[in-house]
């Protein structure tokens, strides 16, 4: 028997433990009934950001991204490719810096996108810029 993992869903934001054994088998919300993975990134914002940060025991791979940002847009097709390779080992979410300004200013955002790999609530790895999903992934996997 594996040990359970905690994973925050990204609909109702009820954290479910999965054995990590599991985790591969699309296990849905014990709540909402919701798949917890579907191979998109999440969208993040102040009222569920802390709860994915602290609760989730799945690295937690964060796009800081603006709308009116270029290089975002260009870099959101390989996030979504990203996304699909990396779960359910990672979770991958966006935060819209213009409409979080607080975490924005609390992690130092000075330029989107940045990519900011958090474990178990800590920031182990950051990347500013975008990239494509190859390299992405590879980053995200020597960072996580």
């Amino acid at each position: 028997m594996s040990q359970p993992v905690h994973v925050v869903c990204p609909h109702c934001v009820t954290t479910n433990r999965v054995p990590a054994a599991r985790l591969g088998e699309q296990p849905n919300c014990g709540h909402c009934r919701k798949p917890l993975f579907n191979q998109h990134p999440m969208t993040l914002t102040g009222a569920n950001f802390d709860r994915h940060l602290k609760v989730d025991d799945l690295p937690l791979v964060v796009d800081f991204w603006a709308p009116w940002c270029g290089p975002c847009r260009t870099m959101a097709p390989a996030f979504e490719q990203a996304a699909a390779q990396l779960e359910p080992h990672f979770r991958l979410g966006k935060l819209n810096t213009d409409e979080e300004v607080e975490i924005a200013g609390r992690y130092g955002i000075r330029s989107i996108p940045t990519l900011i790999v958090f474990k178990l609530g800590r920031e182990v790895a950051r990347q500013a810029g975008a990239m494509p999903a190859a390299a992405m992934v590879q980053w995200i996997r020597q960072a996580g």
